[in-house]
């Protein structure tokens, strides 16, 4: 299986900093998105540590083992370097105050071969679509989801409701956090986004759909959907980071570059 990975992130129209990073490293097949959190700058600090110290760390270990890991050892990996994460992020709120209380949500992806090894912590989330199927294979660390969980609120009422942003668990606000893993089949053709809240609460699930499924190029895509974020009002920094799966773009490389010859 082969991966394109393509990444955009906008502070939307309401903020003036942007407190969401994303990054890859398409060697690797590893990407990871973050939405810090906290006062000064402390947000945009503790979302650049957290996407530079896995990115940095999880890629370096991932090439190193040349892909043969084995999915318990990668998923280990990945529990490890989160909660190192974790450590440097706590440590340094609590080092300085300015930083005092800072974190961030976390959205890890590791793809090997046909299989994705899917980790988050808070609301920041991962989208699937398979053909015509889209559907959202995080589920979100909030007072919103628990309460959706409990039957005390219905999915239509937890669209208006007005304490959306208040997440369960976030990454370096304790000195320990536990990162939720899951494994996923990948086939042709899949295409997963990984975005901030600023977009999944500006724009509709139907909508998303829609546009990752035109015909668009993958950076076309990211572009509108952020278009589309700032044109719904923009209230918070917006981030996409897309990966398209894709079984069969070597055998059509190999093929073309024969009828060339």
């Amino acid at each position: 299986m082969n991966y394109t990975f393509c990444s955009k992130t906008d502070p939307g129209r309401a903020r003036d900093n942007n407190e969401d990073s994303a990054a890859f490293d398409a060697a690797s097949s590893l990407c990871v998105l973050a939405d810090g959190m906290g006062g000064y700058n402390a947000g945009e600090i503790a979302s650049g540590m957290a996407t530079a110290f896995i990115k940095s760390e999880m890629s370096r270990w991932l090439n190193e083992t040349s892909k043969q890991a084995k999915v318990k050892e990668i998923r280990r990996a990945m529990e490890i370097c989160v909660d190192n994460a974790n450590r440097s992020i706590f440590n340094a709120a609590n080092s300085n105050s300015h930083y005092s209380g800072m974190g961030t949500t976390l959205v890890l992806a590791v793809f090997q071969g046909a299989q994705l090894m899917l980790g988050h912590i808070g609301d920041s989330r991962c989208y699937r679509l398979r053909g015509n199927d889209f559907s959202q294979i995080t589920k979100d660390h909030s007072l919103l989801q628990e309460q959706i969980d409990a039957g005390l609120l219905t999915p239509e009422q937890a669209a208006t409701a007005s304490y959306k942003n208040l997440v369960t668990r976030a990454l370096g606000v304790d000195d320990t956090v536990m990162l939720d893993l899951h494994e996923f089949q990948v086939e042709d053709g899949d295409l997963f986004l990984l975005c901030s809240d600023g977009l999944s609460d500006m724009v509709e699930d139907a909508e998303i759909a829609g546009i990752l499924g035109g015909e668009k190029t993958m950076q076309e895509k990211a572009d509108q959907l952020i278009l589309v974020a700032n044109e719904h009002g923009g209230r918070d920094n917006i981030t996409v980071l897309m990966v398209k799966a894709d079984a069969t773009s070597k055998k059509k490389g190999l093929i073309s570059r024969l009828l060339r010859n």
